[in-house]
């Protein structure tokens, strides 16, 4: 049993079942066993390896399209380029290499990275410093946005506490968890049906409750529509809402039980983006998409950009340009370029955004 098992095992018996909000946020974010808080878990050597790991061409594309969004919000001389849980910072040090190419970008820019983890701020200082940057960091997605921004969430939203119900007999009743007769961690419902959810569903459907995702989603939709920007979110999910437990946990690249290893499991759940969209729009801000990750990427000039920086590569440096490329646009229902979405929110001012129309970005030497 992990340590974090121990004192849940210990909470339970003390207070009674947790929602399975407040189990994840306690798996991810304790403040001594959280899996965020005590480990860099990115990369070939931790749990699971994100996209700006994969290929510097994702955080180089994102890097223009940021910048050609700027030159659409009217060139502001003073621009927040923020980002939502940066990992080990390999997104924005490449975004910030790309924004080079577009004369008065990089001299508009100030950092901002809203991250937890005192492990994965050390990182992200690291991969700045190399990129001859510095970044201001916040605990909170708010007290990062002030004035004109633009906002980039790569495998964000994911990682937000959601809750779920399940439909029986009774109506729909709030999934928890508590211990078995062994004192184990198990998932079982409440004792009462909850009444102000109506949902038709079929008996045992999951309804899952992404409430912190859809705050976090309409906080910066706010903030766009009124200040002027942009925020794109990239993440796995569904363009349409439905039902259905999409909770999973991962160690060392591998799916495991979600209450096995609680602190040293990651654990997510999958994106709606339709309800994202939906608390986009109620909160002023146009939007755009989703996209799946291939055409976005496509439209971008993923083929493009690989075709130039092969010029100059050597062939093993080619090969692997190549593999990190076909893996971000792979198709398939479980391959990264069809399973992940891409959600643009802006200021209903702007036109359509890069990478969805054919609006062109900045030439890629």
């Amino acid at each position: 049993m992990t340590p974090l098992a121990q004192e849940l095992v210990r909470l339970i018996r003390d207070e009674g079942p947790l929602s399975v909000s407040r189990y994840m946020a306690l798996c991810l974010g304790h403040p001594r066993h959280g899996y965020y808080m005590k480990q860099d878990p990115f990369g070939a050597a931790g749990d699971f390896t994100t996209a700006p790991e994969i290929s510097q061409v994702f955080g180089e594309l994102i890097g223009l399209w940021a910048a050609t969004v700027w030159r659409m919000m009217g060139e502001p001389a003073a621009l927040r380029l923020v980002e939502l849980g940066p990992g080990r910072g390999t997104l924005m040090q490449d975004v910030l290499r790309a924004g080079k190419l577009v004369p008065g970008f990089r001299a508009a820019l100030s950092v901002h990275l809203v991250e937890t983890s005192p492990v994965l701020r050390e990182r992200q200082a690291e991969s700045l410093a190399a990129a001859g940057a510095t970044a201001i960091w916040h605990e909170r997605v708010q007290d990062a946005l002030d004035g004109p921004a633009i906002v980039i969430a790569n495998e964000f939203l994911d990682a937000l506490p959601l809750d779920q119900f399940v439909l029986t007999p009774e109506g729909w009743r709030e999934r928890l968890v508590g211990l078995d007769g062994e004192g184990r961690l198990a998932f079982g419902l409440s004792g009462e049906a909850e009444s102000a959810l109506a949902r038709a569903a079929p008996q045992g459907a999951v309804l899952e409750q992404p409430l912190a995702a859809l705050e976090t989603v309409a906080i910066v939709a706010r903030h766009v529509a009124g200040e002027g920007g942009a925020a794109l979110f990239v993440d796995y999910g569904s363009p349409r809402s439905g039902f259905g437990d999409t909770l999973q946990a991962m160690r060392r690249h591998g799916f495991v039980d979600p209450l096995a290893e609680p602190g040293d499991a990651d654990l997510t759940v999958h994106v709606d983006f339709a309800r994202m969209a939906q608390a986009a729009l109620a909160a002023g801000a146009a939007a755009h998409g989703p996209a799946t990750q291939r055409d976005f990427l496509l439209a971008l000039g993923l083929e493009q950009r690989i075709e130039a920086l092969t010029r100059r590569a050597t062939p093993e440096q080619a090969a692997a340009l190549s593999a990190g490329a076909a893996r971000l646009a792979e198709t398939g229902t479980t391959a990264m370029g069809e399973l992940f979405k891409v959600l643009a929110l802006a200021d209903p001012r702007l036109s359509l955004l890069p990478g969805f129309d054919l609006h062109r970005l900045p030439e890629q030497g």
